[in-house]
C-alpha cells in the first residue's frame, strides 16, 4: 500500500512539473520582442550631426540609456562621400541590415528591407526609444510638430544628392536635408502623396535650422542585423 501511495505521489509531481513547464513555454513564446528600431528622442538644432559616426553615436547612446547598448545601432542616413567607403556614396538602406525590426512596444515595424521601404509613416509605429510618439499632425498631438526626420534619402533609401547637409557636417543656411514624415501625415492630417512617406517626404528649411516646416533634427535608429 505504501509503495502504491509513493508511486502515485511521484506521478502527481511529474504531472505538476510538466504543467508548469508548459506554462513557462507559453509565457516565453508570448514574450515581447526586443526593440530594434526607434526614432531618436535626441534632437539637433542644425544638420551638423558630426557625420555618420556622430549620428551613430547618438543612436548608440540612446539605446544604451534604455538597456540595449550591447548591440550595434546605426542611423538611417545617406551620405554622398563616406570616408569608410573610399569616399563613395553610402545609402541609408545599406546600413541597417535585413530586419526584422520592432519598436519599443514590441510591435513589428517591418519584417525585412522590402517591407520597410514600402511602409508609410505611422505615429503609432514610429516611436522613440522610450515608446513615446513623435509630435506630428495626428489628432491630439502635442505641439510643435517634429515629424520631419532627417534621412538625406530617396524613398528607396538611396542617397539624395545635395540633401545631406554636407554629409551631416554642415550648418549652412543655403543647404538643405531630405526628411521623411514619421507620422505619414501632412498639413491638416493629409495622408496622401509625399506626405505619407516615412523616409523621403520633402526637403527641410535649411541645415542651419531643422525646426521650420515641422522638424527638430531627429533621426531614425536601427539595430544592425
Amino acid at each position: 500500500m505504501k509503495h502504491c501511495i509513493s508511486l502515485l505521489a511521484v506521478m502527481a509531481l511529474v504531472l505538476i512539473s510538466g504543467h508548469r513547464d508548459n506554462r513557462v513555454g507559453v509565457a516565453s513564446a508570448q514574450s515581447t520582442p526586443t526593440m530594434s528600431f526607434f526614432v531618436s528622442s535626441a534632437k539637433s538644432k542644425t544638420g551638423n550631426l558630426g557625420g555618420l559616426q556622430g549620428a551613430d553615436r547618438i543612436c548608440q547612446t540612446l539605446a544604451t540609456a534604455v538597456g540595449l547598448g550591447n548591440n550595434t545601432w546605426r542611423a538611417y542616413l545617406s551620405v554622398e562621400r563616406d570616408s569608410n567607403n573610399n569616399n563613395q556614396p553610402t545609402d541609408a538602406s545599406s546600413r541597417i541590415g535585413n530586419g526584422p525590426w520592432f519598436n519599443a512596444k514590441g510591435i513589428m515595424v517591418a519584417k525585412d528591407l522590402a517591407e520597410l521601404q514600402a511602409r508609410k509613416g505611422d505615429a503609432t509605429l514610429f516611436l522613440d526609444e522610450r515608446g513615446q510618439p513623435v509630435p506630428g499632425n495626428w489628432p491630439g498631438s502635442p505641439k510643435p510638430t517634429e515629424h520631419d526626420i532627417l534621412t538625406g534619402s530617396t524613398t528607396e533609401g538611396k542617397v539624395m544628392a545635395g540633401r545631406t547637409c554636407g554629409d551631416w557636417t554642415s550648418e549652412a543656411s543655403d543647404m538643405q536635408a531630405q526628411v521623411g514624415h514619421s507620422d505619414g501625415l501632412g498639413p491638416g492630417g493629409d495622408p496622401s502623396g509625399r506626405y505619407s512617406i516615412w523616409n523621403s517626404s520633402h526637403e527641410n528649411g535649411s541645415c542651419a535650422d531643422t525646426s521650420p516646416r515641422g522638424g527638430a533634427g531627429r533621426i531614425y535608429c536601427f539595430l544592425a542585423r
